[in-house]
């Protein structure tokens, strides 16, 4: 699940491919927001903690969770 966090003032956008569910990821964002809480934590795929403040959000982007293709299509 790629997860693309916007900052604000920032040029550039944070990208976790993430193991987590959209469902997981959207109820984590939604609570740290709901509870005025500090930081946003996320895990990447490789065990990498990001820790965003939350009052640097700009916005977060979910990525639709499909599973890859193998082989070849016609």
């Amino acid at each position: 699940m790629e997860v693309k966090i916007g900052i604000r003032n920032g040029s550039r956008e944070l990208v976790i491919d993430s193991n987590q569910s959209a469902a997981d990821i959207t109820d984590a964002v939604a609570k740290v927001l709901n509870e005025s809480a500090k930081f946003l934590t996320l895990t990447d795929s490789k065990g990498k903690l990001f820790v965003v403040p939350t009052d640097a959000l700009a916005y977060v982007e979910i990525g639709a969770e499909e599973v890859r293709r193998v082989g070849f299509i016609a």
